[in-house]
């Protein structure tokens, strides 16, 4: 079980897990693991904060400026590298960790009044003294959503994605709206289809910089493929069997991500 614990910590344990970044990057050696927590001593003083105990071991985050220089034996990665090089208990932490640097990092002065804020110690938020705003860590969430019609999946792929990647449609939950509602709004939006019969798949966090994923799969009940300018570069069905069968050119997202397992799972 893993118990919070945001206490300012003046030194950090010899035996902690040390999740710490150069910007947005994981620190790691050359084996891609978290580097001992000795090797980061030698760096600038930054502030620091547990984020968990884990087996009775602490958890700890701290963040450095982007131009940080780091000893010849540590080297940096973005989450999405140091996915296939962690265990997933500790892919997950470094998940967290990410996540409260970036609230920790946008919530150092007061939302109202513009005073700086303290971080409180019994729980994760930062506290304005002056007009007693409390700031918590901010979470986004995001549907995703596979529209299937028969033996076929709607996989469409953004202007930002890597050449020759698709992926299920996603898109922000608006402010008083359901995720139900969220998703008939995109798809029509996005491709201009109507979908029914919607089923919960899973979810994810995602520091990227502070969704929260939360995945279905969804039948087509009509329309054509419009997409929607700026948004969508491409959407088309594509063949469940054509796909298990590497009969087709479309490449997946990353397995580090939802929408890989989620169309994973269509095809299994």
């Amino acid at each position: 079980m893993i118990q919070m614990s945001f206490a300012s910590l003046a030194e950090t344990p010899a035996d902690a897990w040390v999740f710490g970044f150069v910007g947005d990057d994981l620190i790691v050696d050359a084996d891609g693991q978290l580097p001992p927590a000795d090797l980061l001593r030698a760096l600038p003083l930054t502030p620091c904060f547990g984020i968990a105990d884990t087996d009775g071991r602490p958890c700890i985050t701290r963040q450095w400026p982007a131009d940080t220089v780091l000893p010849a034996e540590l080297g940096v990665a973005s989450l999405r590298v140091a996915f296939e090089h962690l265990p997933p208990p500790l892919y997950r932490l470094a998940t967290r960790a990410k996540l409260l640097n970036t609230w920790d990092r946008q919530h150092r002065f007061c939302g109202a009044c513009g005073t700086a804020t303290e971080l409180l110690a019994h729980e994760a938020a930062r506290r304005c003294p002056t007009c007693a705003l409390v700031a918590y860590p901010r979470l986004s969430p995001a549907v995703m959503m596979l529209i299937h019609r028969g033996e076929d999946i709607l996989l469409a792929r953004s202007p930002h994605f890597k050449p020759g990647v698709y992926s299920a449609l996603a898109g922000f939950v608006e402010a008083g709206e359901s995720a139900e509602e969220c998703i008939h709004r995109e798809v029509m939006e996005e491709v201009g289809l109507a979908v029914t019969n919607l089923r919960w798949f899973n979810s994810q966090s995602w520091p990227f910089p502070h969704s929260l994923m939360l995945a279905f799969h969804a039948d087509y009940a009509g329309g054509d493929i419009r997409p929607q300018a700026g948004e969508i570069e491409d959407a088309q069905w594509v063949s469940k069997q054509a796909l298990r069968e590497g009969h087709s050119s479309i490449l997946l997202p990353s397995p580090v991500s939802i929408a890989h397992r989620l169309i994973r799972h269509a095809l299994d």
